[in-house]
């Protein structure tokens, strides 16, 4: 049986699959990467949904927004040359703290 958390932790990646996906459909102009994009939002949603069955709706959706924006951020820089800066990736890993500490505490 599958855990409550894989499902989150899947579900938070799909979540950043989608939000880079917006970028590239261009407002949702280019067929392919907008329906990657909505598939990638379905999938997201639904396995939050799964999660949610067995995890604390606050926590779950603390951990899958803030893996989602963890992820988002570093990508934009990667991938579409946004700023970056040691600021930048310290309040990224401050993100990322609080999505360990929330499932450290979250049963």
């Amino acid at each position: 049986m599958v855990s409550a958390w894989v499902y989150l932790i899947v579900a938070a990646f799909f979540e950043t699959g989608w939000a880079i996906g917006l970028e590239y459909s261009e407002g949702f102009t280019k067929l392919i990467p907008s329906v990657a994009t909505i598939v990638s939002m379905a999938i997201s949603v639904v396995l939050l949904a799964k999660a949610v069955q067995s995890l604390p709706i606050g926590t779950a959706y603390a951990v899958w927004t803030g893996i989602g924006a963890a992820a988002t951020a570093v990508l934009g820089v990667v991938l579409f040359d946004e700023t970056s800066s040691i600021v930048r990736f310290g309040f990224i890993g401050l993100i990322i703290a609080g999505v360990v500490g929330l499932e450290a505490t979250g049963h």
